[in-house]
Order: structure tokens, then C-alpha cells, then sequence
């Protein structure tokens, strides 16, 4: 991620500046690239998707920094907001994604 972050932080500005967004959809790089750029602050301002407020501040919606709404739909239907407290964005980042992939096992049945 440290190599990447710089990047990202270059398109966040030019992208910002254009009053622009974008919207990733990825293979081989695993979420890598929306990855570096969801942390770069302020990435609700260009980046389409994102539900939540990762840090260091709350979104435009209110929600405070820490907050995460995720869902799963198929034969079972979750949804459930995540409230960390914590406005280190990095941090949030990982809490997410590790509840996103818990909530997965959650509704995913063993075979």
C-alpha cells in the first residue's frame, strides 16, 4: 500500500479539482486500487460506492467517522451498520473489511 497510496493521493486531487468520480471494478489486483484510493481522505468526493464514513472525519450524509453499512443478498439477507468509534481511517478500513468478510461467512452455509 505505501508504494500505492502516493498515486492515489495524485488522482484523488486531479479528480477533486475536475469535480469528477470513478467507480473500479477489479480482477488481478484484488480491490488493491480501489483500496488506495478509498484511503485517501475525502474519497466520498470521488469515489462512487461507498457507503460510510471512514475517517478521519464523518461524510456529507452526517454519519460520524466509523460508520459502515453492509449488506448481503441471496437465499439469506443481512444488513447491518458498523459504529468502530474511531477516526483513523486505516484502521476503520481494516475493521470493515474484516466484518464484510465475517458477515459473508455468516450468510455463506458450510456444504
Amino acid at each position: 500500500m505505501k508504494t500505492l497510496l502516493p498515486l492515489a493521493e495524485t488522482i484523488a486531487r486531479r479528480l477533486i479539482a475536475r469535480r469528477e468520480t470513478i467507480a473500479i471494478a477489479e480482477s488481478s489486483t484484488g480491490g488493491l486500487v480501489a483500496a488506495a484510493l478509498l484511503a485517501v481522505p475525502g474519497a466520498s468526493a470521488y469515489f462512487l460506492g461507498e457507503t460510510g464514513a471512514t475517517g478521519p472525519t464523518g461524510n456529507r450524509y452526517g454519519d460520524p467517522a466509523g460508520h459502515s453499512c453492509m449488506a448481503v443478498a441471496s437465499s439469506v439477507e443481512r444488513a447491518i451498520t458498523l459504529r468502530t468509534g474511531n477516526a483513523d481511517r486505516l484502521a476503520n478500513m481494516d475493521a470493515f473489511a474484516k466484518r464484510a468478510l465475517e458477515l459473508l461467512v455468516e450468510a455463506i452455509p458450510a456444504a
